[in-house]
């Protein structure tokens, strides 16, 4: 086992057994909170996520950040089989006390034309986060256990001060196996969800 994989774990457990936020607080309703809730919240430029009912603040992706985000997009767009569609920033409803935002998904295309507002873990192929200071903890054990136990079957974290490096997690039953590293400088040839092939380091260079 790996250093980085036993760092994931340890964060997963301590995250797991966090509980709800008790107090009140400057936004609308009381916690815990749900996703009926977080429809009322103000549109003041931070991320808010739920995990059983306790908030999950992250403030906007950083340039850098989004740099990264837009290029896998379009790496994802590029390969992907007319059925398959990559999306940024979806609203993914796990429950009531339960709501995700993943930097990048990859759902059905049919999905896409019939879900509203939320899509929920069965409509999600991949899902991706970029890892920011603000989210490493959240992004490197937390969301792993997240995902995993949601039942999506693919999870990519990119790892902006690596190279970038991609670990690639493939669920094993009912948790993800020990990360997959794909580092920059190398070309990452994956399978799931469906065939795509990359350097990481182009998730950071210029156009051109």
């Amino acid at each position: 086992m790996g250093e980085g994989e036993i760092r994931d774990n340890e964060q997963v457990t301590a995250m797991a057994t966090t509980e709800p936020t008790t107090g009140r607080t400057v936004l609308p309703g009381v916690p815990p909170f749900t996703v009926d809730d977080l429809l009322k919240f103000p549109d003041d430029g931070n991320r808010y996520e739920l995990f059983n009912g306790s908030l999950l603040v992250s403030p906007s992706p950083a340039p850098l950040h989004q740099r990264a985000i837009r290029r896998l997009e379009r790496i994802l767009e590029d390969a992907a089989p007319l059925e398959l569609e990559p999306l940024g920033t979806v609203n993914l409803r796990v429950s009531d006390v339960d709501y995700y935002i993943p930097d990048l998904v990859v759902v059905p295309a049919e999905r896409t034309e019939a879900v509203p507002l939320m899509f929920a873990p069965r409509d999600v192929h991949l899902a991706v986060e970029v890892v920011s200071p603000s989210t490493q903890g959240r992004d490197r054990g937390f969301k792993t256990g997240a995902y995993a136990e949601a039942g999506i079957p693919v999870y990519w974290r990119v790892e902006m001060d690596e190279g970038p490096t991609v670990y690639v997690y493939e669920l094993d039953g009912k948790a993800y196996g020990p990360p997959v590293a794909h580092k920059a400088g190398t070309v990452a040839a994956l399978q799931k969800p469906y065939p795509v092939s990359f350097d990481p380091a182009v998730l950071l260079s210029r156009r051109g």
